[in-house]
């Protein structure tokens, strides 16, 4: 499954390109239903506000066939991003309004400067050293796959008024919405373009590391692990990121995690204990966190838009055209959703990534 741009108008179908710049890369262009009156109709966003407009493109699926695709791709969506949930479920997101036109996102990273002073009068002068700003560059890459319906397929399911079979599209967008979480765990290869880096919570440059005894080993206990974590969290402090923190753990360490914390507390395992340790939200499990070569991993982060933000230029949408002089309709379920990894000029950044 592809992550690319469409790029100076540059795409497998031109038409598709055509459709979206005359439309002002509103991903509705793509969208057309059919009206109870047999006419075609786009759904547009004009200033905020959706707009019907007549189109002129044959559409085939009613508005209600379209929500019904919808909502089997968002039902899928949804159950297989866990970390996308939760940073989109803490506020941590940066919308960037038709992020269809957009292929990089400028930012800048900036020093703290200056000081504060005590004085009797007032008089004394405090430092005031002007910033240090540098630029900083993020890809906007499209994430997407595709499935497609035969015109007879359509035709059958309008006829015999029978549910649209959205099976296809489910599978398009469960690739779609586990690559989103690989790419934000750091579980794919780096995306490199327009001078910036994609990187997730485990191949970032700036992250912190830990190295932790393996649950395996002859030495484990519950209470080193803890005394482990805690480590973990003076570390991140250390670098003057002081939480609310979230830890993510790989599933294989599900087993022991979710085991009795000791004999005196057959109730409390030991992750009801890390729980509560001050600062710490929430001890989830992830997939696609542990490798071949490292099972044993997890993520301590800072839930905060100065440690990792989802940039968000579409939501998963799905865009339809045809071919075959439409005996084929085609569709694409795509996103524009990245995660952005932040450390500030001084390399300090609320990411630790450990394993054993």
């Amino acid at each position: 499954m592809p992550i690319d741009f469409v790029y100076n108008g540059q795409a497998s179908n031109a038409s598709m390109v055509d459709k979206l710049e005359a439309a002002n890369w509103d991903a509705g262009a793509l969208r057309p239903w059919r009206g109870n009156d047999g006419r075609s109709y786009v759904t547009l966003n004009k200033g905020g506000k959706p707009k019907t407009v007549r189109t002129t493109a044959n559409a085939t699926l009613t508005k209600e066939a379209w929500l019904q695709l919808d909502t089997a791709i968002m039902k899928i969506a949804r159950n297989r991003l866990r970390v996308v949930a939760d940073l989109r479920g803490a506020g941590l997101t940066y919308g960037i309004p038709n992020g269809m036109g957009t292929t990089v996102l400028e930012y800048q990273k900036m020093n703290d400067t200056g000081n504060a002073m005590i004085s009797m009068d007032g008089l004394r002068q405090a430092s005031d050293f002007r910033p240090v700003f540098e630029s900083a560059y993020l890809p906007l890459p499209f994430i997407h796959s595709d499935f497609q319906y035969s015109a007879r397929q359509l035709a059958t399911a309008r006829q015999t008024a029978a549910p649209l079979d959205t099976t296809t599209g489910e599978m398009a967008a469960r690739r779609v919405a586990e690559m989103t979480e690989r790419l934000t765990l750091g579980r794919l290869d780096s995306y490199t373009y327009g001078g910036g880096t994609i990187y997730g919570m485990c191949n970032f440059p700036g992250r912190l590391t830990a190295t932790v005894t393996l649950p395996t080993a002859a030495g484990f206990t519950n209470a080193n692990h803890l005394a482990e974590v805690l480590t973990c969290k003076q570390t991140l402090q250390d670098q003057n990121h002081f939480g609310p923190y979230v830890i993510y753990y790989s599933a294989a360490w599900d087993r022991y995690l979710d085991n009795d914390y000791s004999t005196l507390y057959p109730n409390k395992s030991l992750r009801d204990r890390i729980k509560a340790i001050d600062g710490v939200q929430d001890v989830r499990t992830l997939d696609w966190l542990d490798t071949a070569a490292s099972t044993y991993n997890f993520i301590m982060m800072e839930m905060d838009t100065g440690t990792i933000r989802l940039v968000i230029g579409m939501d998963f949408t799905t865009l339809e055209w045809d071919d075959m002089g439409g005996l084929r309709k085609n569709y694409k379920v795509m996103c524009i959703i990245i995660p952005q990894l932040r450390a500030d000029m001084d390399d300090q950044t609320g990411i630790l990534h450990a394993n054993s």
